[in-house]
């Protein structure tokens, strides 16, 4: 049905330009003109431009053919139409197409960052998901090298997702090894085995459908699934171990081929035979090992050669499972009326194995006629048992016959004769013959309810039947049915489970699909309800149908070599025999087929650098290494050469899959992440947890050291994508659960201060870049990983000068390269940069905000101002006096280390010496901690520690020295102490020298300043005047202000102000006059005077200590690898500032590395614990 559409456009009819009046479409009052247009009606060869907010093309009329007239017209030319518009004043020559959005001229700028809802909404119906499995390397093989047009995905739920998903769980051990399940289990067991597996398989296939309609799922299937939700740790790790489990069930299925074939179809092909009963077994497992090789190397030859055959014999293997099913629902409901007959010979209540006597004759003896006579058949033999002729006739007509032992005589006994010496059990108990298919109607369900596990080497017995207590132990050269490995219900769970696995493929194929967010529940689920139905009848149609003593024969021995399951089957076991060998090759070709592409997907996705050359294949992407890898790493499972050895270990990797799936699901739900809207709505988190819960029962339940080493193998590739995978973001629960984690965990910080005993310096370390961008002293960053260990808080900030709006590209390439250094220097901790017109201002606001909550910096490092004597532009020291001054006032410690170069870096070797703290003034015990704390890592650890404090004249230093050693013994800190006594001295004339020195440099450099200043403002009154008459004359104003300092403006129209700033034209006689009166430098009479400045008293008695604090810390740590001292505090005079810098390069004068330390003032050690 053609979509109709409706323009009103409130415009008068006569206002149009070229408009008839006798037009069908307009009126001739003026009223808001409706058109009705119809989609279909266009002329698809000619589009007309779409007009975005409504705007439509004119579409034929109902009149037909007269074109209904608009306010806009086309012009074609060049097979592109433009629409122009009367109403739109063109008049600066811009082109028509640029009002294309002329409702949305309030966003045209932001349309390259914010598309069009329309056009976003094209690009979605217009996305095409590329196909899953092998459909898409089968077109690409098939069209060679012609492109072809990419097709709709027509697929649907029964042959899309139900019927794949039952071909991938109908596998080998239904036909092999359940009903071996059942008759060791037993049928209740039995049915609490498969349950609790299809269980696992339902609550997984509902947290699986609600992730795969949270989205597309893309190729890769669980792997993709897993990764977006749980990150590429986790996602890499699983699907691993994923990728493994399919390609151990390709050698499972392998095997289970070889075994119908060389058990049931060919036995004579063997390749290796022994003589005796004890190298069957060995010769068994070669014969699966040679067969199982060649098998794998035609199916991968196969799959390299083109998927598509594999796709195109897919549909004949799933028509054999199907079959062979049917066929066992008809052979048990057959059997009830006509049990078919398979006899098994018993002796006492011991199953005899049917293939040691050849001559069918379930007897020790036989009576055979000698003698032919008319009367009767030409030769008749009676069969007797211990001795004892069965029928009785008349004497003159019985013929002479003599007693024969039978081939299970000379079994059991030491020769042919009838006096041999015997078994004991041989002679005690009577052969007999019992139904081995009772059928459906006989009661055996009675008999095989319960289990019967047996051990290694157990005879396989029938309890119902009597037998005489005979205590010898069978032998195995006698011709019983003996138990090949031991049996327990965690064993056989562990065998049963990958018979239920194959639940993900339908997800692997949503491309396929027309809808796959519908298809894809309810395929699977359907798929899981079937399989489930079919194994749960199974077990009971087989615990009804079939003796115990046939069900726990593995290998059929007992009914001479059937398929067990093959007795049940109508009309003939071949059905069974061949249908589950297609059906096992099927499944094999299918999982080397999947397993390849499964890497591939993981290797592109490039998280695991050392598989990436598995990413890579053929021209039509056909993954030729990886299919390699699957060939070697499935021959690994076909050595191993016994299928319930490999069962366990893909059971391992299956349920650790699941396991996260049911994990992904049920984090998602808890943690309520918006992007979480899945269409299936029925799941539920309780359902994931208890999926999650049983999958991990079942991994230690089947096999503990099997799971084990899963788990580890996981663990190992999660911690190799951690440390060296690609860095990935695709928003996965993990990443959501550490937000929760974190938010949870500070909103607790911020409950009270931290205790002193939890007290850790959490670093801000503020870093200054080049005009390059290159950090200047990046070894401030490695003293201060050194300092952390890795613990701790560590944010690394730096300021770029200038304004937000045009430095934002700095702000992110400042950042970037902040996030370098700190992965060089392995510091894990944050970035932090912040654009502000003055350095100092930008370090005060990264001080006050730099945290979050509880989680705030409450130590600052940064470097000592090099070369500050030097500088003409005093910002430098002033900026680092404002942090100091900044940091005290927040309460925070401060760190500067000086001569940053020298001190070592992290590959440097450790060296001895000592660590040395001058301990001068009490600031919460910072000194003491840091020394600890730097011992911790490997550069420092060699070194001692030595503390030592300063007493006056009035101390008493032995007392001093005892109690600061007692200190330290209760901080458990070990440490050399030393009192250092600094007696009363005169002030010396180096001291009075260096504080004059100090004064006049300082007197000199601001005279210097000042005329350096008054050049400036003279230069910049000349340029103010000339721009202001310019400015004047257009009538706008001059309110620059790159520079942080605001600038007078100007009034349009000159005014007064402007008249007075004109006439401040400096000229040589005012210059000469004001640098006579304001400058004392610009004279030679102004040095002398400088040159006569007394120095300042308090300056004076400042560098007395400065000085004599430094003679006595280099006379005892000159060879110290590290001097820690406390920091002084500047002055409370912001003139001084330039003095105390001098007494900081004083105190530290001929000491090779400082570490300057200022208290936060609160305690940060205790003696307590």
């Amino acid at each position: 049905m053609a979509s109709v559409r409706f323009t009103v456009t409130p415009t008068k009819a006569e206002d149009l330009p070229g408009v008839s009046d006798t037009s069908p479409d307009m009126s001739s009052r003026s009223s808001a003109r409706v058109r009705f247009g119809s989609r279909e009606s266009v002329n698809r060869s000619d589009p007309l431009s779409e007009v975005s907010g409504g705007v439509t093309t004119t579409g034929a009329t109902a009149g037909g053919g007269a074109e209904t007239p608009d306010h806009s017209y086309v012009e074609q030319g060049e097979g592109n139409s433009k629409i122009s518009s009367v109403y739109i004043n063109n008049t600066h020559g811009v082109d028509d197409d640029d009002f294309y959005d002329r409702n949305l001229a309030l966003f045209e700028e932001e349309m390259d960052t914010r598309p069009k809802v329309s056009s976003l909404l094209n690009r979605l119906a217009n996305y095409t998901n590329l196909t899953q499995g092998a459909k898409e390397h089968e077109e690409a093989e098939s069209i060679g090298e012609k492109k072809k047009a990419n097709k709709s995905p027509q697929m649907g739920t029964f042959m899309g997702v139900y019927l794949p998903c039952l071909q991938n769980i109908f596998g080998v051990i239904l036909f092999l090894r359940l009903t071996w399940v059942v008759g060791s289990a037993g049928v209740l067991q039995g049915l609490c085995i498969v349950f609790i597996c299809c269980c696992c398989t339902m609550l997984t296939a509902i947290s699986m459908s609600a992730i795969a309609t949270n989205g597309v799922v893309p190729a890769g299937g669980s792997y993709f699934m897993i990764s977006r939700s749980l990150g590429p740790e986790f996602g890499g790790a699983v699907g691993l171990c994923f990728y493994l489990g399919t390609t151990f069930a390709g050698a499972m299925y392998i095997l289970g081929a070889v075994e119908i074939l060389l058990m049931y179809i060919a036995p004579e092909a063997a390749i290796f035979s022994s003589k005796g009963p004890d190298g069957e077994g060995a010769a068994m497992l070669n014969n699966m090992r040679v067969y199982g090789s060649i098998c794998l190397l035609l199916m991968s030859l196969l799959v390299f050669v083109g998927v598509k055959y594999v796709n195109k014999l897919a549909s004949i293997f799933l028509a054999c499972v199907i079959i062979s099913i049917l066929s066992i629902y008809i052979g048990a409901l057959v059997s009830a009326f006509k049990p078919p007959h398979f006899t098994v010979c018993m002796l006492g209540n011991r199953s005899i194995n049917g293939h040691d006597f050849p001559d069918d004759q379930c007897a020790k003896t036989i009576l055979q006629q000698i003698k032919d006579t008319t009367e009767r058949e030409d030769n008749m033999t009676f069969i007797s048992e211990n001795s004892t002729i069965g029928p009785t006739f008349d004497p003159s007509h019985v013929p002479a016959s003599v007693e024969k032992t039978t081939d299970l005589w000379r079994q059991f006994c030491q020769g042919t004769d009838l006096n041999a010496s015997c078994d004991d059990y041989f002679l005690h108990n009577n052969f007999t013959k019992i139904d081995g298919i009772p059928g459906l109607a006989s009661g055996i369900l009675s008999e095989n309810l319960w289990s019967s596990y047996l051990s290694k080497g157990d005879v396989i017995e029938k309890g119902s039947l009597n037998s005489s207590n005979v205590a010898h132990s069978p032998s195995i050269d006698q011709p019983y049915v003996f138990a090949d490995i031991t049996t327990s219900f965690t064993l056989l769970v562990g065998i049963f489970f990958p018979s239920v696995t194959g639940i993900m493929a339908g997800s692997n194929r949503s491309g396929d699909l027309k809808d796959a967010q519908r298809s894809i529940p309810i395929g699977t689920i359907l798929a899981i309800l079937t399989t489930s139905i079919v194994y749960l009848s199974s077990v009971v149609l087989f615990g009804a149908c079939i003796d115990g003593v046939v069900l726990r024969d593995k290998f059929g021995d007992s009914v001479k070599g059937n398929l067990v399951v093959g007795t049940l089957a109508w009309p003939t076991p071949w059905v069974i025999v061949i249908g589950s060998f297609f059906s096992t090759c099927g499944a094999g070709l299918q999982s080397l087929t999947g397993a390849p592409r499964l890497l591939q997907a993981i290797a592109k996705d490039n998280i695991i650098p050392f598989l990436r050359v598995f990413g890579h294949g053929k021209a039509n992407g056909e993954p030729t290494w990886a299919l390699l890898l699957t060939a070697l790493i499935a021959e690994l499972g076909i050595l191993i050469a016994s299928l319930d050895l490999v069962a366990p270990i893909l059971t391992m990797f299956f349920l650790m899959c699941y396991l996260f799936v049911n994990l992904a699901c049920a984090l998602q739900t808890l943690l309520r992440t918006p992007n979480w809207r899945p269409r299936f709505s029925y799941y539920h988190w309780t359902l994931s947890v208890l999926g999650m819960t049983i999958c991990l029962v079942l991994m230690f339940i089947s096999s503990w050291y099997y799971a084990f080493v899963a788990m580890v193998i996981a663990g190992m590739i999660y911690k190799y994508i951690e440390y060296h995978g690609a860095e990935k973001e695709w928003g996965d629960g993990i990443r959501g659960l550490s937000l929760s984690a974190a938010r949870y965990a500070l909103l607790r910080l911020e409950e009270g201060p931290p205790h002193t005993k939890n007290w850790r310096p959490q670093l801000l370390v503020l870093l200054k870049l080049d005009e390059d961008a290159h950090v200047k002293s990046p070894r401030l960053l490695t003293f201060a990983s050194q300092l952390k260990a890795g613990k701790g808080l560590t944010i690394v900030g730096t300021v770029v000068s200038g304004n937000f709006l045009q430095s934002y590209g700095e702000a992110l390439a400042a950042e970037q390269t902040l996030k370098h250094l700190m992965d060089k220097e392995r510091v894990k901790g944050f970035c932090q940069c912040i654009v502000a017109q003055k350095p100092r201002d930008g370090i005060s606001h990264m001080i006050q905000s730099s945290g979050l909550g509880g989680m705030k910096p409450n130590t600052v490092v940064m470097g000592w101002p090099h070369a500050w004597r030097q500088s003409e532009d005093p910002q430098a020291w002033k900026t680092f006096i404002n942090t100091v001054r900044v940091t005290t006032a927040a309460h925070l410690a401060l760190l500067v280390p000086k001569n940053i170069s020298l001190f070592p870096s992290n590959s440097e070797p450790c060296a001895e010496g000592y660590i040395d703290v001058w301990w001068i003034v009490h600031d919460g015990g910072m000194l003491m901690l840091l020394p600890f704390l730097l011992r911790q890592h490997k550069v420092w650890r060699k070194c001692g520690m030595r503390i030592f404090t300063v007493a006056q004249m009035e101390d008493n230093s032995i007392q001093m020295k005892k109690d600061l050693a007692t200190f330290l013994y209760h901080l458990r800190i070990v440490a050399e102490v030393e009192v250092v006594e600094m007696h009363d001295s005169d002030i010396s004339a180096y001291t009075y020298e260096r504080t004059l020195m100090m004064e006049q440099r300082s007197q000199m450099l601001r005279q210097m300043r000042l005329s350096k200043s008054d050049r400036e403002r003279e230069a910049q009154l000349v340029k103010d005047r000339n721009s202001m008459l310019r400015l004047t004359s257009i009538g706008s104003d001059d309110d620059d202000d790159t520079d942080g300092g605001e600038r007078d403006r100007v009034p349009s129209g000159g005014s007064t102000e402007h008249h007075r700033r004109v006439q401040m034209t400096w000229t040589k006689e005012k210059t000469s006059q004001y640098r006579a009166t304001h400058s004392g430098c610009s004279t030679p009479e102004g040095f002398r005077d400088m040159l006569s400045i007394r120095p300042d008293h308090s300056n004076v008695r400042r560098m007395h200590t400065a000085v004599k604090l430094n003679e006595v810390i280099v006379n005892k740590s000159h060879d110290a690898r590290l001097v820690l001292l406390n920091m002084p505090g500047p002055p409370r005079n912001p003139d001084g500032d330039e003095n105390y810098m001098e007494f900081l390069e004083v105190l530290t004068e001929g000491l090779e590395r400082v570490l300057l330390v200022r208290g936060g003032g609160s305690e940060v050690i205790t003696i307590y614990s």
